[in-house]
């Protein structure tokens, strides 16, 4: 009689499927953080224009009350740690953000939003960048319209 000897053994399925086991677990780490570091530049660049556009309509829609406008200032020295929007008028703070240390903030320092929704400190650009991944921002001085760009 003939064997047949075409199926695997339980040895060499227990040995294949630790195989996979361990790449699988050196693999899936590195790969995942790649990613995840990529989408916390885009995820702070958003957030960032987010802001400079919130900081622009606070400005022109507080105008009546405060014709000094509202600031959008940089926390720490480049890169930065974070950012705040400011009341120019009354030195109030209306909301703060901390900058994730994966992610690095270099640019302008202060982006100062006029009544009429422009800003007094001229053009202004900030860079976000992340593992390989890099975005430009950019405020236009004279209408305050926010752009940002991947590099």
């Amino acid at each position: 009689m003939a064997k047949n000897e075409a199926a695997f053994s339980l040895v060499e399925l227990i040995l294949i499927v630790a195989f996979i086991g361990i790449f699988a677990v050196i693999a899936v780490p590195k790969l995942n953080l790649a990613i995840i570091s990529k989408q916390k530049a885009d995820t702070f660049a958003r957030k960032i224009v987010t802001d400079l556009r919130l900081t622009r309509r606070l400005a022109i829609s507080d105008a009546a009350n405060n014709p000094k406008g509202f600031d959008l200032n940089m926390l720490g020295v480049s890169p930065y740690t974070g950012y705040e929007i400011e009341n120019a008028d009354t030195n109030a703070i209306v909301t703060t953000c901390t900058i994730d240390s994966d992610v690095s903030v270099t640019g302008d320092a202060k982006f100062k939003f006029t009544i009429l929704g422009g800003t007094q400190t001229g053009d202004g650009q900030l860079s976000v960048f992340a593992e390989g991944r890099s975005l430009s921002i950019t405020v236009n001085s004279a209408t305050g319209a926010v752009k940002c760009v991947e590099n």
